[in-house]
């Protein structure tokens, strides 16, 4: 095998903490190429979150550096005899929502090797498709997903297994936390050290004036904040990890309520936030958490199988060339 340690998985252990509530939710079997796409990226590398759909102005990236790279060196990357050219990578890109183009270029190289190791397999089989196509698939995507189907199928974990994983991981299973808050955003390009530094400056100010006029909040936000939220006197409502940015939430979630005595610095730039109600999760019951670690659990053997299937095939069909596109 030539370069097999770039498709392996990080397995998820039943012995680590359980994921949040929302981590719990897997996805079911992958039916078409373009579901294949997302899938075997996260596969690939499960230490990077699948990125979520984003609220209005929020957009969930998982790296927040924003810094550039230069032109990326052209690659010799190949599934067997068959190369992928930076082309094709950068068409790829697109479909890859990463804030580094370095991680996104990965993914896409990644995506395209394991779609050509698929599409060799299929046709090794013979796997005819031209009258199994669904939903506009082309026979290629229709015949990758056959083969995915016929050899990634996994056993429905048992009522036994759910109980023992909620039993060993009982204190990490719970409702997710709620916050209420409202917020100034005074929006900065990432790249903009010195409005990044404005930014700052004009929050703390707004800071200092709000400890002495709380009741200035909604007139301050809709002064100057750059958010549509200001309509609203700056009011997010209530949010829950994984509806805002990563950065934001890592920062408020540790807030107590009230005003906070320093700016939250996002990829976005600074906010003045306000706490105004926190709710706490309270422990999910075996029933409520049944149908998510049923579902954790079958990703996992989803995943295991997946990676096992991946080496044979780069294995098979050898790749080479996915070194260059370590970040």
């Amino acid at each position: 095998m030539e370069h097999s340690a770039q498709l392996s998985v990080a397995a998820l252990s039943g012995r680590a903490p359980a994921p949040a509530d929302a981590e719990l939710r897997a996805a079911r079997a992958v039916t078409t190429q373009a579901a294949s796409r997302e899938i075997a990226v996260a596969v690939i590398d499960s230490r990077e979150s699948v990125a979520r759909e984003a609220r209005t102005h929020r957009h969930d990236h998982d790296d927040e550096s924003r810094s550039g790279i230069g032109q990326p060196p052209p690659c010799c990357l190949h599934v067997g005899c068959t190369p992928i050219d930076e082309g094709q990578i950068a068409q790829e890109m697109q479909y890859h929502r990463e804030a580094d183009p370095r991680r996104a270029r990965r993914a896409a190289a990644q995506a395209l090797v394991v779609r050509e190791l698929l599409r060799r397999e299929a046709e090794r089989l013979d796997i005819d498709a031209e009258s199994e196509c669904v939903d506009g698939e082309t026979a290629e995507e229709a015949a990758i997903r056959i083969l995915i189907e016929r050899e990634m199928t996994v056993p429905v974990p048992g009522v036994e297994a759910c109980r023992r994983y909620f039993e060993q991981n009982a204190q990490h299973l719970r409702h997710p936390d709620h916050l209420r808050l409202r917020h100034i955003l005074l929006a900065a390009a990432p790249e903009d050290v010195a409005t990044r530094l404005a930014a700052r400056t004009r929050g703390e100010e707004l800071i200092a004036a709000l400890r002495t006029h709380p009741e200035r909040f909604a007139e301050f936000a809709q002064r100057h904040s750059a958010c549509p939220s200001r309509e609203d006197g700056g009011e997010l409502g209530w949010i829950v990890r994984g509806d805002t940015v990563p950065e934001f939430e890592r920062q408020v979630f540790m807030l107590t309520p009230g005003l906070a005595g320093l700016t939250v610095e996002t990829r976005y730039g600074h906010h003045v936030v306000n706490v105004d109600e926190i709710v706490h999760g309270t422990p999910l019951s075996f029933a409520e958490a049944e149908s998510k670690i049923a579902a954790y659990l079958e990703t996992q053997a989803r995943q295991n199988a997946i990676q096992q299937h991946l080496c044979l095939l780069s294995e098979r069909y050898g790749v080479r060339g996915l070194e260059h596109f370590d970040a």
